[in-house]
């Protein structure tokens, strides 16, 4: 079994390896950006700039996104205690109170309610993914994988 495959798999089937999230570097990115232009005061400049160039009216606003990708930032697994929902996880709290280690080791997993919070950004991905952790197997299934967001 592979311990990276097994490790990285959420126990709705996700992989956690495809998550924007996790260990990301666009989270890094955005600290970084905000970091450097807050040290060069770059609001300063965009308040005078923004006579000639619009967009940087924008400035303040431009700094709440990043500090909301900076905080998306995940790193840790699922498995290993991550918050990769950043929210209490009924899937979780589910597998660990029946003593499984995921939902696929479940047979009302086609059916379950407590995926629907992921519909959004996932479709049916868990379901597809949990399928073939039945056939594969948690440490060879990943090479047979879907798509993690729907626009993946």
């Amino acid at each position: 079994m592979s311990n990276h495959g097994s490790e990285l798999t959420a126990y709705c089937g996700l992989y956690c390896g495809d998550c924007i999230r996790y260990r990301s570097k666009a989270a890094d990115l955005a600290r970084d950006l905000a970091d450097e232009v807050q040290r060069v005061r770059f609001d300063k400049y965009a308040e005078v700039k923004s006579s000639s160039v619009e967009e940087l009216g924008h400035y303040a606003e431009c700094l709440q996104v990043l500090d909301a990708i900076t905080r998306l930032k995940c790193n840790a697994s699922c498995r290993a205690g991550g918050d990769g929902c950043s929210q209490p996880c009924e899937i979780k709290r589910c597998v660990e109170s029946r003593d499984i280690e995921g939902c696929w080791q479940c047979d009302k997993f086609e059916r379950c309610e407590k995926f629907d919070f992921l519909k959004r950004y996932h479709g049916d991905t868990p379901q597809k993914n949990l399928r073939k952790i039945q056939e594969y197997g948690l440490g060879e299934w990943t090479e047979h994988r879907e798509g993690f967001f729907l626009w993946s």
